[in-house]
């Protein structure tokens, strides 16, 4: 992992990307290396994968959690808490922010927009290039556009976490990189991670050793947890 000399991260993304994945592994790499951290759950759409959805895992780690409210309950519209605001207020903690992957999401974001522009933020967009809207170079410069757009900020940085969840290979992870370095041309927007399960990230080439993110997996949907069966 490659030293964070922001303080704020967002992580941004379409529908099955793996941005909160990521976003829930950033953050533990970073309050594993002794750094305060706080997590933003701005996801208000998607009930399966939220932040929220590890707050055990999350607080066991030392890592404060800000959430939708009535996330875990019936509620169907939750609304966003005004603790988010004492997070820019506040500067001796590092703050990684779960955004939406749709326009509401960016919008969400977008409310915040005046704090944002009071210190340096490094946004990533997390494509899954094997997820339908986002195969082709066009689709992900569309998206990003449009989440860029909605929250009125500006992406820094691209991930590439193509996967097909359980069967994931290299060759998937591979063919992604392809159509992430188009993207990167053409929006000339850095690649600074390539990200998967650790016996993934392991047969990367050399080329790419420097940009490997092993991940763990924490979020499985309702229909693959075992409490549940």
């Amino acid at each position: 992992m490659q030293q964070e000399n922001r303080r704020i991260i967002l992580f941004t993304g379409h529908f099955g990307s793996g941005k909160t994945e990521l976003a829930i592994n950033y953050s533990i790499k970073l309050a594993r290396q002794g750094q305060a951290v706080t997590v933003v759950d701005l996801d208000i759409v998607n009930p399966f994968f939220r932040s929220s959805e590890v707050r055990d895992v999350l607080e066991k780690e030392g890592i404060r959690l800000l959430s939708p409210n009535f996330v875990g309950t019936t509620v169907d519209v939750p609304s966003l808490p005004p603790e988010i605001y004492s997070v820019f207020q506040s500067k001796n903690s590092k703050v990684i922010f779960d955004v939406g992957g749709d326009d509401i999401g960016a919008t969400a974001l977008g409310r915040y927009y005046p704090y944002f522009m009071q210190e340096p933020y490094r946004m990533f967009f997390v494509i899954n290039a094997r997820r339908p809207l986002s195969s082709t170079p066009e689709q992900i410069i569309e998206m990003l556009k449009a989440i860029e757009s909605h929250s009125r900020l500006k992406v820094t940085d691209l991930i590439n976490n193509t996967n097909l969840m359980y069967e994931t290979n290299l060759n998937h992870l591979l063919e992604g990189q392809e159509i992430v370095e188009q993207v990167s041309e053409k929006l000339n927007i850095p690649i600074a991670y390539i990200s998967g399960v650790a016996e993934v990230i392991e047969q990367l080439p050399e080329q790419y050793n420097k940009k490997g993110f092993p991940i763990d997996i924490y979020l499985h949907p309702p229909w693959d947890r075992e409490d549940e069966v």
